[in-house]
């Protein structure tokens, strides 16, 4: 997981392309106008207007949105592919709009690597010089230069593949190539403008858990540019929306999700499958167990007032479940136990589960109890829950839809 230590954070940040970004429509800009209106009356073209936002290390960050919306541009800010018209872009503390020349080239080779969505791999050199390609920019010596590749294609799960030609491998393997060459540097920051776009949606999918596995493994920081919501939401950590040159929303993908701060977002989420964004964190209530040692008078009265409980031992560890059905079979019996009316057939699941994960047992109608790491019981999701909360994101939406047509 990211910790609170930020390494990358853009101020403020406006960038304006025309012969005179720094005059009347930068000033438009600042007011607030719309970009399109900008243009008409100076003839320029807003990239980014008032762009804030901050990356933190370790983090998964994609930056989403659709063609024209600045999310290109706000990347290139950060190696300085871009000059900003106004603003700061601070990496690791350095402000890297000041950079320039070779201070600026070291900075590149040395804190960031770079996915591009064309593979751009050279078609005469094999896999294995294609990855270790900027160390030798570097003037690494051949055989660490070679180890380091050979590291990274172990990575992407291409080592078998190291002395193939590029042009022998498919183009999902060949985008792990570029993926490889900008981990062989070790870089702290990855950046993956558009990385997997070209790719078909199957082997798309494919690279999204490679991705995901990876940084379970190097912990980058990784700023991640697309412009399908489905993406963003299934590899971000945090998700930053962006439309016209403006960021919209920055949030969590469940924050995403399910506060929509506009109905430009709420339109996108729409024809999001909530169910495999949305957690069992987000939905799940005080467990309110039953000690295995309670007494039947104790049961039954737990019963009453819920239908059904979930039973832990003195350690919190989940044991069973118990119902208002069964606490009644079996009072009439000699001698009516908790241990004779509870079923040990209960469903767990963790936190971190989606709700999807969860949709069959929730159809069976009995409680779920969720888990944390060491197995202690620590919430509860009643099947109702999972339907209400599903059934609250597509409330949102359609009042949106209500405020935008009424």
């Amino acid at each position: 997981m990211p910790d609170n230590e930020e390494i990358i954070r853009l101020e403020e940040v406006f960038k304006i392309f025309g012969p005179q970004p720094r005059g009347r429509a930068f000033d438009l800009a600042r007011s607030g106008m719309h970009k399109n209106d900008v243009q008409q009356q100076s003839g320029h073209v807003v990239g980014l207007s008032n762009v804030s936002f901050a990356i933190k290390k370790g983090e998964i960050f994609v930056v989403m949105g659709l063609s024209g919306s600045g999310k290109s541009t706000a990347i290139r800010t950060v190696n300085k592919l871009h000059d900003v018209t106004h603003g700061h872009v601070w990496v690791d503390g350095v402000d890297v709009q000041t950079l320039e020349g070779k201070e600026l080239q070291a900075f590149r080779r040395e804190k960031m690597g770079m996915v591009f969505q064309h593979f751009a791999l050279f078609p005469h050199r094999n896999v294995i010089d294609n990855v270790a390609y900027g160390l030798k920019v570097q003037k690494v010596s051949r055989n660490e230069r070679e180890e380091a590749a050979l590291r990274a294609l172990r990575l992407v799960g291409l080592e078998p593949y190291a002395r193939n030609a590029t042009n022998e491998l498919s183009g999902g393997m060949q985008q792990r190539v570029g993926l490889a060459r900008a981990l062989a540097s070790d870089p702290d920051i990855l950046l993956m403008d558009e990385a997997f776009s070209a790719l078909d949606p199957l082997i798309r999918r494919q690279m999204q858990d490679e991705l995901m596995a990876i940084q379970s493994e190097v912990h980058k920081t990784i700023l991640f540019i697309t412009h399908d919501l489905n993406e963003a939401l299934r590899i971000g950590d945090r998700v930053c929306i962006m439309k016209d040159g403006v960021v919209v929303q920055i949030g969590t993908p469940e924050q995403i999700l399910t506060e929509p701060a506009t109905g430009y977002v709420a339109e996108f989420v729409q024809d999001v499958d909530q169910g495999r964004v949305i957690k069992v964190e987000e939905v799940m209530t005080a467990a309110d167990a039953i000690q295995l040692s309670a007494g039947f008078d104790e049961v039954q009265r737990a019963v009453a007032a819920s239908p059904a409980r979930l039973v832990v031992d003195d350690a919190g560890n989940c044991c069973g479940l118990i119902t208002r059905s069964d606490v009644e079979r079996v009072s009439s019996q000699g001698t009516p136990s908790l241990a004779n009316a509870m079923r040990s057939d209960v469903a767990t699941v963790n936190g971190s589960q989606t709700l999807n994960d969860i949709y069959g047992e929730a159809g069976k109608g009995l409680p779920i109890a969720v888990l944390d790491s060491n197995g202690r019981l620590i919430g509860r999701v009643d099947p109702t829950s999972v339907l209400e909360e599903l059934g609250r994101v597509e409330a949102l939406t359609d009042a949106f839809e209500r405020e935008v047509y009424m």
